[in-house]
């Protein structure tokens, strides 16, 4: 078995190595430090959470160790795609150089410019920076790369989706042609390919694993969870999430919960804390003050609960993860395996609940479909909703309200059969029929109305005119005034007609006027002679 001590290394790096208590180096280790330490460009393919990040800092320092940096010149520079890791790469830098006196900088954002511009001026040895980051200090003038000796790319898979790939391709061109690359990702994509072979030359290719493959010391799982309602799908799944992490009880000594989007970072850990649960976000748009305390608090062991978006799936190295939620399943497949990658590393055990939704599930084909294996489904801990027995309470509404649509239409259709419906709101007309007459004001049934129509005329001629629109008002709106008073129920004939316009308050027999589309106004029969001579 090959242990450190085979792999040429200075005796001081090794040193530091015991010290840290490693003995034995993993399989990346053992192919990718002999080669870099001969001079040769290295391309390394190794799932996340294998070491790869002592297989280039190890050789690093032993090749550094002779030399002195000048000014603005760093004769090393790692390329990282996140803060998160940049500043992990850097501690891995002063755990193996404690032994060696070697100066380094960290260049990331949310930092002040001043105070990396004074490091870079005393000359580094070492330079950590995201890409972004550098060409902010290259363009003002603050840096010069012609003095690369070894130039390490870390994540680079991350580095594609993170868009850097231009950047990238810019910095190497801005380094001497005889430098020394370090190249290492966990999956080799068309673009990624194109770039090794662009900008490595004839490099050691070291690969341990299958490309993107999971650890076989985690457990996966993936719960189909089926909303019972479009519209609740979020607090269900919240819901659902809370059932997952109380189920696990103690064997659960922390977290990190993924979410695809920064805005439900924020949701999550929110109602995480809302409920009780030691939960914290951590994503790219907090401050990287926030952000480091944060992550430093879960390493700690003072937060139970991460939840991120992917700006912590890629290379954080916290060993003691003993499970990995993911809220939603990642859009590219890869990044599901960095993210799971988060537990069971070095060796240990390591647990992978996964929540997918119906439109989640063309993502959780692409994923089964990359790692080569169907993932356990899960029982639901919450038991199975029935949908109709969620919704049942909401249909009802829905339907009561439907007859309210066709209010007028009812009411015409009531009027229209009113002498054959027993209702009391249509049986007054045919009492009123029966009751004598005894004085002129009284209602006369609808049957005997035309005959006296023209009698009426008359008498309520200049009333009629006055106010002819407001006496087709009757019918619908009185409908239900007719059981109190048999001669209020023509309030839609000439009697109404008088006693709006002012003057015939005792009431006639006239004809009662329903709707323009049911029966005729009286005025609109009238002659034009008839008018003249009244």
């Amino acid at each position: 078995m090959t242990k450190f001590t085979d792999l040429n290394l200075g005796p001081k790096v090794l040193k530091a190595v015991i010290e840290a208590g490693y003995e034995t180096p993993t399989p990346i280790q053992a192919g990718a430090i002999p080669p870099a330490l001969e001079g040769r460009d290295v391309l390394g393919i190794a799932q996340t959470g294998t070491g790869k990040t002592a297989s280039f800092t190890l050789p690093m320092i032993t090749k550094l160790a002779r030399g002195r940096a000048r000014a603005r010149m760093p004769r090393s520079l790692v390329l990282c795609p996140t803060r998160e890791l940049a500043a992990q790469v850097a501690e891995n830098f002063e755990t193996y150089s404690k032994h060696v006196k070697l100066t380094k900088a960290l260049l990331i954002g949310g930092v002040s410019f001043k105070e990396q511009d004074q490091l870079i001026d005393k000359g580094v040895d070492v330079l950590i920076a995201t890409p972004g980051r550098l060409l902010d200090h290259f363009e003002r003038g603050k840096l010069l790369l012609t003095g690369i000796e070894i130039m390490v790319v870390d994540e680079a898979d991350r580095m594609l989706d993170m868009g850097f790939i231009p950047d990238i391709e810019r910095i190497f061109s801005l380094t001497p042609f005889t430098r020394q690359t370090l190249f290492f990702s966990a999956t080799m994509a068309a673009e990624i390919e194109r770039i090794t072979n662009t900008f490595l030359s004839n490099p050691a290719r070291i690969e341990v694993a299958r490309q993107a493959t999971a650890s076989e010391t985690i457990a996966q799982g993936v719960l189909m969870l089926k909303p019972t309602r479009r519209d609740r799908t979020d607090s269900e799944k919240r819901k659902a999430l809370r059932a997952l992490v109380d189920a696990e009880g103690e064997s659960l000594t922390n977290a990190i919960i993924f979410c695809n989007r920064k805005v439900d970072v924020d949701i999550v850990a929110k109602s995480l804390k809302k409920y009780g649960y030691d939960a914290a976000p951590i994503h790219g748009d907090l401050e990287q003050s926030v952000r480091t305390r944060t992550l430093d608090g879960f390493r700690n062991g003072e937060l139970k609960i991460l939840v991120a978006s992917d700006v912590a799936a890629r290379g954080l190295d916290v060993p003691s993860v003993s499970h990995v939620f993911n809220y939603d399943v990642p859009s590219h497949a890869e990044d599901y395996v960095h993210r799971i990658g988060r537990t069971g590393r070095a060796g240990r055990d390591g647990k992978a609940i996964t929540l997918c939704i119906p439109r989640d599930e063309k993502n959780l084909e692409d994923v089964e479909r990359l790692i080569d294996k169907p993932i356990p489904k899960l029982v639901n801990p919450l038991g199975d909703t029935t949908p109709d027995e969620e919704s049942a309470p909401d249909a009802a509404p829905e339907t009561e309200a439907k007859p309210k649509r066709s209010r007028s239409r009812s009411r015409r259709k009531k009027d229209d059969d009113a002498p054959s419906q027993a209702a009391p709101e249509t049986a007054p007309a045919p009492e009123a029929a029966a009751e004598p007459a005894p004085q002129k004001d009284a209602a006369a049934p609808q049957d005997e109305q035309p005959a006296r129509t023209r009698r009426d005329a008359d008498s309520n001629r200049g009333k009629r005119d006055a106010d002819s629109n407001r006496g087709n008002r009757g019918g619908d709106d009185n409908r239900g005034n007719r059981d109190a008073d048999s001669s209020r129920g023509n309030r839609g004939g000439d009697d109404n007609r008088g006693k709006r316009g002012g003057g015939g308050r005792g009431g006639r027999d006239d004809n009662k006027v329903v709707g323009m589309g049911d029966h005729m106004p009286t005025f609109i029969a009238m002659s034009f002679e008839e008018r003249k001579a009244g």
